[in-house]
């Protein structure tokens, strides 16, 4: 059996401990599930068919800066503070996400949440289906809407763009940490998004976001994570810039890093939908 990871309501709480307050006036949940195309599921069916009570759906690629010509780029901080005033959420709630993969883009809307200055956000581990396994019940009740202000403070600091990213693989200054798998990584496949060249940015490390992972879809324990950075040659003693496909899955390893006591991570929100755009970035193939 799985031990699980302690309960934190700023990083990640068990389905025992959402149960257990799953009548808090001043919880919140969230649905967060999102899927690449080829996975042949719509998050949003999947929620009104059946969903953890109280949930309301969060559309990742909705409540992002749709300016952008990249995918689910994080949005201004007044169209943020418009849409959780529209699902009623604010100030003084404690907010837990999950998704139907078990923890897969949960941990973006807690990078999201965090990137706007809310800490009082956990994501849920093993997500969806450990709820259902673990016999809790799910519903398709929507949630009651009370409106509440939100207070955001960006965070400038929880993120990076493609030239701050340029200039730390340049002066080796960061970490660079790619949570693709080994073998996008190192570039032996095509990418999923037409038109992006493969391999990773020079200098970075990969910690593939699903070795961070129990067989369950929970996170592993704290020592057990921090074994796989420093495996991976992951320097602890220099901030972290995690990245991605497309910035979902960057948020896992940033999670990852947080619930280690590591906080001086970052994330590149571009991520390789950006920097495998642009001919004029360096790529590297093969291992790190």
């Amino acid at each position: 059996m799985t031990k699980s990871a302690p309960d934190d309501p700023k990083t990640l709480v068990s389905t025992d401990w959402l149960s257990e307050h799953l009548k808090d006036p001043d919880l919140r949940i969230f649905d967060a599930s999102w899927y690449l195309p080829d996975a042949g599921r719509d998050a949003r069916a999947e929620f009104e068919k059946g969903h953890i009570p109280g949930a309301r759906f969060f559309d990742i690629d909705e409540i992002s800066d749709l300016r952008s010509e990249l995918p689910h780029t994080a949005p201004p901080v007044e169209k943020f503070m418009s849409r959780m005033r529209a699902m009623g959420v604010g100030d003084g709630h404690q907010v837990v996400v999950y998704d139907g993969s078990g923890l897969f883009s949960a941990a973006r809307v807690w990078w999201l949440f965090r990137l706007m200055g809310q800490t009082n956000i956990a994501v849920l581990d093993g997500g969806l289906p450990k709820w259902v396994a673990d016999g809790h019940k799910t519903t398709k009740t929507p949630a009651t809407i009370r409106d509440r202000h939100m207070t955001v403070k960006q965070r400038t600091d929880l993120v990076k763009d493609v030239t701050q990213v340029a200039r730390a693989a340049k002066l080796k200054d960061h970490n660079i940490v790619d949570a693709r798998s080994p073998a996008r990584f190192r570039g032996e496949i095509e990418e999923p998004r037409e038109g992006l060249r493969s391999g990773h940015i020079p200098g970075s490390r990969n910690v593939f976001y699903q070795d961070l992972l129990n067989a369950d879809g929970t996170m592993k324990q704290a020592n057990a994570l921090r074994t796989i950075f420093t495996d991976a040659g992951v320097d602890m003693q220099k901030p972290v810039i995690t990245t991605c496909g497309s910035g979902v899955t960057a948020a896992i390893l940033s999670l990852a890093l947080e619930r280690i006591g590591k906080t001086d991570h970052s994330l590149y929100d571009g991520s390789w939908s950006e920097w495998g755009m642009y001919a004029d970035l360096p790529i590297a193939t093969g291992a790190a």
